[in-house]
């Protein structure tokens, strides 16, 4: 019991001391000014078309891995012009020379405001949405892929249906579509609730403030302003695809073989949240149940980091290669430039 009460004493605190300081992040963005770009490529004018993708970046040595390229060309290859702003306050010479041939701008920023700050001044800078502008999409790094069809999926954007589509949705703190993958229409673009929304973002130095009130506040502004957002896989379908095919094992795992172990294991963790009704981060927890209904990304964090101890993740590889569109290399050079480069 004097355990227990440590532990939450001990998350007490450091929920307390977090929430300090990004308010105080947010005083001192205020006294912080909101031009932070080092370097714009092409000078002049920008032209875009009616299909705009805001692609952020950071690697603090500027580096740009193979995946990133990967996923900057099936933009341009799916009909985007693609505006590449990296945070890392460089780009090497050759992470330009590779961008060049599918985006028609990149831009060099100091690190300060996470996505959503480079967003806003990227926003600014190119004047977007422009008359001509009928889709935005806002997309990042934080994902390997395409491991599948990026055309397929774009397929079932309507918009129509919705005004602002996500990859996923989330039901962690607030409902709010997740960020790393957002696409809206032009009734969203030209919205009040859009244009307020982005006046209002500032350069804030916490991860904690930009998520409570930037990543959660979009979704959250713009259903209040009685726009439709929608996600392509929704959280409650892909809770449903684990409860249908889970296979009932008991409590006794030790029979089978490790990998089966993990997935069993992972489909316990997920249902004893979900009679809970415990929210999971679906492309953490249910990353699987994600690849196989055609979800054609898998987040870098899992894979590098495991935050959230997923049980069954060291099976990547094995749900990845009956994927026939899926590139492993990519992320094994990726995660073997990681371990490589890891600060002692």
């Amino acid at each position: 019991m004097t355990r227990l009460w440590l532990r939450r004493i001990c998350r007490l605190i450091m929920h307390v001391s977090g929430l300090f300081y990004s308010y105080l992040a947010y005083l001192w963005s205020c006294r912080r000014g909101g031009h932070h770009i080092v370097r714009v490529w092409p000078e002049g004018r920008i032209g875009l078309g009616e299909k705009v993708a805001l692609f952020t970046h950071f690697d603090r040595r500027g580096r740009l891995a193979d995946h990133v390229v990967a996923y900057v060309h099936a933009l341009h290859q799916n009909g985007f012009s693609v505006a590449f702003v990296t945070n890392s306050g460089c780009l090497r010479p050759d992470s330009l020379t590779a961008l060049q041939p599918f985006c028609r701008a990149v831009v060099v920023r100091r690190n300060v405001g996470y996505d959503f700050g480079a967003i806003r001044e990227m926003l600014d800078l190119l004047g977007l949405p422009q008359p001509e502008t009928q889709q935005l999409l806002i997309a990042n790094d934080s994902v390997y892929g395409p491991l599948a069809s990026l055309a397929d999926m774009l397929a079932r954007v309507d918009f129509d249906e919705a005004d602002l589509w996500g990859a996923t949705d989330s039901w962690q703190r607030r409902y709010h579509l997740q960020s790393y993958f957002l696409l809206a229409g032009r009734q969203a673009l030209t919205s009040p609730a859009w244009q307020e929304f982005w006046r209002n973002v500032r350069q804030v130095s916490s991860k904690q403030w930009v998520i409570a009130h930037y990543e959660i506040g979009l979704t959250q502004k713009l259903l209040q302003a009685g726009l439709r957002c929608r996600p392509l896989w929704p959280y409650y379908e892909l809770l449903d695809d684990v409860v249908n095919l889970s296979t009932p094992t008991g409590n006794d795992t030790s029979t089978l073989d490790p990998l089966k172990k993990m997935r069993v294991l992972a489909d316990q963790r997920i249902l004893m949240c979900a009679a809970r009704r415990t929210p999971l981060n679906p492309t953490s927890d249910l990353w699987r149940q994600l690849l196989l209904a055609g979800f054609p990304f898998l987040k870098v964090e899992l894979l590098r980091e495991n935050p959230t101890d997923v049980p069954d993740v060291a099976d990547w590889r094995a749900v990845l290669a009956e994927l026939p569109d899926a590139d492993i290399g990519m992320i094994e050079r990726d995660l073997q430039h990681k371990m490589r480069n890891r600060s002692p």
